[in-house]
């Protein structure tokens, strides 16, 4: 066992403990006892006898010094408010990166704890970033999985972590434990406690293959295979040969008459080594080669929509510049993390689904592949619901198309999408918020935002164009030069005051605007009805909007 003391700095912010008022405003001390694969916390009391005037540094029994700097590290990625109770290291798939758990509490409130997962890229890494926050509410519960390991579920959400030894794991139940019954004490639940959490969710900068680390589950339908499973170069270069004619025989024979032993033998005939130790294996690659020979769909020239099994088509995938891969399931597993750079939308095709606040990430996803010059594909089990709902999404907002023609643009180019009826009435709310969005600068908006300022009341689209999404501020700027011409004498003419020449001397000069009354008038009864169905669509659209930001789904 080693020890390591650090000075901090606490925040200027938080009133200062009373532990650390004898050792000055600007000093925290913070003592650590190092064990293999884990950093404990010393209390105060643990601490109280040691000598005060130690120096910013310290070490008892020469800590190990990669330890040392990854405890370094951790701590300078915490607020100087916050503490880092234990620090647990974890098994990764790679040889590596090196993984931790951290247990974390603040000083503003001691019942409330949060968890960070921190990735070093190598053992001798003195600089980690932060790729897991998982907030500790009054319902996490703590499960031993009987695998060398354990589970956290908090707010319906469960990660499984695995220690890289038993005695570190033990330690991090004990504190878990108590983090969860201080939390269950003091009611911490969202929108009751943790708001300090959101400072670290701002600031996960891991790459998407450590992502993909902690975002892993055990319970998915279809996982990638495990390279560890090829025992020999033979065996890779022949199961390679084997894949290669299959597929060849497979696209040029009639698959409905083809039969599984018309395929060994012409293989058998192609090949000439013996076939039985494959047997298995032929088996499987018959079945995955029939459900790749059904193609992705192209949408664009950047974003391809296809199923599991095109996730799954290593040669397919880099044939058609796929650099991107946006997985929109609950079930499927990222077939090639190494290769690739993945997005998961981790969720079920349900009813109960909420789609549509994922879709500005997704239309962010599919932009930045774009912008790279690979192409992306998005794929769900069969490309039909899931996944044909997120690009119709990003064809909406991308094309400002309204809803009716973007699904019919994708219709046409992948024919089996069937959006379900929840995500149906999803993208036709996400419809009116891309037109309300569009609308924040049409004359009508602007005429509103007028006569708001001269009732003496603060102008809400003062910064519209702020936070506006890649591709809104060009399109922003054809809109409001288009709107200036052609609606401003309409929009005049809607919300002009109501007055006749005969006494239109005698209104007062600031008289409040009238009731637009829907009655039909004038000369031209069919004029009056259409601008009165305008008016109503720019109403709609502006409730549309203040629901939006409202809830957040737009800036």
């Amino acid at each position: 066992m080693a020890l390591l003391t650090l000075c901090r700095t606490p925040s200027l912010a938080t009133p200062p403990d009373e532990t650390f008022q004898r050792r000055g405003r600007l000093q925290k001390r913070e003592s650590f006892a190092l064990v293999k694969g884990a950093v404990h916390l010393l209390e105060d009391e643990e601490n109280a006898h040691r000598d005060e005037d130690v120096s910013s540094t310290e070490e008892s029994e020469k800590a190990p010094d990669a330890q040392s700097r990854q405890l370094h590290a951790m701590v300078e990625q915490l607020r100087p408010e916050d503490t880092m109770k234990l620090a647990v290291q974890l098994e990764s798939v790679s040889s590596v990166r090196v993984r931790y758990l951290i247990v974390v509490s603040t000083l503003g409130n001691k019942e409330e704890s949060l968890l960070l997962g921190m990735d070093f890229p190598n053992s001798e890494s003195d600089h980690c970033t932060i790729g897991l926050v998982m907030p500790i509410w009054s319902d996490t519960q703590v499960y031993l999985d009987g695998d060398g390991g354990f589970s956290i579920t908090s707010a319906e959400e469960t990660k499984i972590f695995k220690p890289v030894s038993m005695q570190t794991m033990w330690s991090v139940l004990q504190v878990l434990h108590g983090c969860c019954e201080r939390a269950l004490k003091a009611v911490v639940i969202p929108g009751n406690g943790l708001e300090w959490a959101q400072h670290y969710h701002q600031h996960i900068e891991s790459d998407r293959f450590c992502l993909n680390e902690w975002e892993a589950m055990t319970d998915l339908e279809s996982v990638r295979r495990d390279s560890e499973e090829r025992v020999s170069e033979d065996s890779v270069s022949k199961e390679k040969l084997i894949k290669k004619h299959m597929t060849d025989i497979m696209s040029t024979e009639d698959l409905d008459n083809l039969t599984c032993r018309m395929v060994y033998d012409a293989l058998q005939e192609r090949i000439g080594f013996d076939m039985k130790p494959f047997k298995k294996y032929i088996d499987n690659e018959i079945l995955v080669t029939i459900a790749q020979m059904d193609k992705p769909s192209k949408i664009f020239d950047y974003l391809y929509l296809g199923s599991e099994w095109n996730a799954a088509n290593l040669e397919e995938l880099h044939k058609n510049n796929v650099g991107y891969i946006l997985n929109v399931t609950r079930e499927i597993d990222n077939f090639f993390p190494d290769s690739f750079t993945y997005m998961n939308v981790r969720l079920y095709d349900e009813e109960t689904t909420d789609l549509l606040p994922h879709w500005t990430d997704t239309y962010k996803f599919i932009n930045t592949a774009r912008k790279s010059g690979q192409a992306v594909l998005v794929h769900c089990k069969m490309g039909i619901s899931r996944s044909g709902s997120t690009v119709i999404a990003y064809a909406m907002k991308q094309q400002r198309w309204p809803l009716d023609v973007a699904l019919a643009y994708v219709k046409e180019r992948r024919s089996i999408i069937k959006p379900n009826e929840a995500f149906m009435k999803q993208l036709q709310t996400y419809d009116g918020i891309l037109k309300a969005s569009q609308q924040r600068h049409s004359a009508l908006w602007r005429r509103r935002s007028v006569r708001k300022e001269e009732g003496g009341e603060e102008d809400e689209n003062e910064d519209d164009d702020e936070g506006l999404e890649d591709g809104d501020e060009e399109s922003l700027s054809d809109h409001k030069d288009s709107d200036t011409e052609d609606d401003s004498e309409e929009t005049c003419e809607v919300f002009g005051e109501p007055t006749s020449q005969g006494d239109a001397s005698t209104e007062p000069e600031h008289s409040a605007p009238q009731e637009i009354n829907p009655a039909v008038t004038g000369d031209n009864p069919e004029a009056s009805i259409s601008e009165m169905e305008d008016v109503n669509k720019e109403l709609v659209i502006h409730s549309f909007y203040n629901v939006a930001v409202t809830q957040g789904l737009i800036p």
